[in-house]
């Protein structure tokens, strides 16, 4: 009888940890569509990579930067940062500004509790732009301030150039070399 009851406590407690594991996982990965300007290409871009995400069975949450207002903490950015210190995972799909990242995501950064919200983590990295460099600088930029703040990129850093022209009229890429990159992108990094 004691044998049982301990089997069935730990049995519970195994149970119970399982369903946190779970919980977990759900937010496991999250995309950061890194601009505020509405109706952006990048958004476009990173909501593609949450389909192909769940189209590999994995739930991913997509985070747009277009309604935050980051120059002080507040209760919308608090909330933002309760999901983002849940995350293991994050994936940053960032236009080019001025050879550089948008102000709002490394503001992004800069306000959040660095320690609770970044270390220790790991990111992936895709540039977006309507030039020709698919915002190579930014992503070099994006990536000192991750390892900074002690965030472990992945060395498969996707630049997608002339993104204008590589959207369809519903905003998808259909170009096939680049939803190849992409897909081999996403599966190493699902590893990594």
């Amino acid at each position: 009888m004691f044998s049982f009851i301990m089997w069935h406590k730990c049995a519970t407690q195994a149970k119970l940890v399982i369903e946190l594991l779970l919980v977990k996982i759900k937010y496991m990965i999250t995309i950061i569509a890194g601009t505020n300007r509405k109706g952006s290409n990048t958004l476009k871009v990173a909501e593609q990579y949450a389909a192909i995400f769940k189209e590999k069975g994995l739930e991913v949450q997509l985070v747009s930067l277009e309604r935050l207002k980051s120059l002080e903490r507040n209760p919308d950015f608090e909330a933002l940062e309760s999901t983002l210190k849940q995350t293991n995972k994050f994936v940053f799909v960032v236009p080019e500004y001025n050879g550089s990242i948008p102000g709002i995501l490394k503001m992004l950064i800069d306000q959040s509790d660095i320690k609770n919200v970044w270390w220790g983590k790991k990111a992936l990295l895709t540039g977006v732009s309507t030039g020709r460099a698919g915002n190579l600088r930014g992503m070099e930029h994006l990536t000192g301030i991750l390892n900074y703040v002690k965030v472990v990129v992945h060395p498969n850093k996707l630049p997608i150039s002339v993104v204008d022209k590589l959207l369809n009229g519903a905003g998808i890429i259909t170009d096939a070399p680049t939803i190849n990159a992409i897909n081999n992108q996403i599966d190493e990094f699902i590893q990594f």
